[in-house]
């Protein structure tokens, strides 16, 4: 169990660190909702940054296929069956949020050897290749808020973690689903898109990284006999 504790913290660590870079330091600063040909334009010329961006994505994927099979020993003894129902979650997030990262490497490929000149006709294809991205990753999203409601409840009522973190993770995987919920059905979700993407980012780290750092401290330090 320690070594399962180790290979997941350090795999949610991994997580934390590309899903942050490819999100919010190259997609921010390249997308511009309001103005698809200045997105378009920053693709182009800043087309070695969205590759960076879409490697650290697929970083991000690989490890939270990792994390389907090492966190499935460390709470299958809680609840067996509830354990299955909460990794097939996480794995149906993983392949949605594949499918989703096709119409990133869509505009990756659109936008290889374009130059300014010719970037007219692209602003429709990057602005479906990039709604589907979103969207499908969006729904992927709301998956994943249930598959984290769910290990928070394997925590809470059965012990599979230390119940304040259940707790945390009860709140990271509300804050998933009311983000993702608002962006597809809230019209007015990017008048507050910003206030949105805080709750996401505080409560995820409120309940994922909590969970990060316990992970890391047993693998390190181990389980106690009744723990393990």
């Amino acid at each position: 169990m320690k070594r399962y504790a180790l290979i997941s913290g350090v795999a949610y660590l991994l997580i934390f660190a590309t899903g942050f870079y490819a999100n919010f330091t190259v997609l921010e600063s390249l997308v511009d909702w309001d103005n698809m040909a200045n997105t378009t334009q920053n693709f182009v010329q800043f087309h070695s940054n969205l590759g960076l961006g879409l490697l650290a994505f697929l970083a991000m994927l690989f490890f939270d296929g990792v994390l389907v099979f090492t966190l499935f020993p460390l709470t299958q003894s809680a609840h067996r069956k509830l354990t299955y129902v909460a990794s097939s979650l996480r794995m149906l997030h993983a392949i949605g949020f594949a499918i989703g990262l096709f119409g990133l490497y869509k505009i990756y490929r659109t936008t290889t050897n374009v130059k300014y000149q010719g970037i007219e006709g692209l602003e429709w294809t990057i602005q479906q290749a990039l709604h589907h991205f979103d969207t499908v990753w969006t729904i992927a999203l709301v998956l994943f808020g249930i598959h984290l409601f769910l290990l928070g409840y394997l925590s809470i009522r059965y012990s599979a973690f230390p119940k304040l973190i259940g707790l945390f993770l009860v709140v990271a995987a509300s804050g998933y689903v009311v983000e993702s919920g608002a962006k597809l059905f809230l019209p007015s979700y990017f008048d507050y898109r910003h206030l949105f993407e805080y709750i996401v980012i505080f409560t995820g780290i409120l309940g994922e990284f909590t969970l990060t750092i316990w992970l890391l401290a047993k693998g390190f330090l181990g389980f106690k006999r009744k723990e393990a």
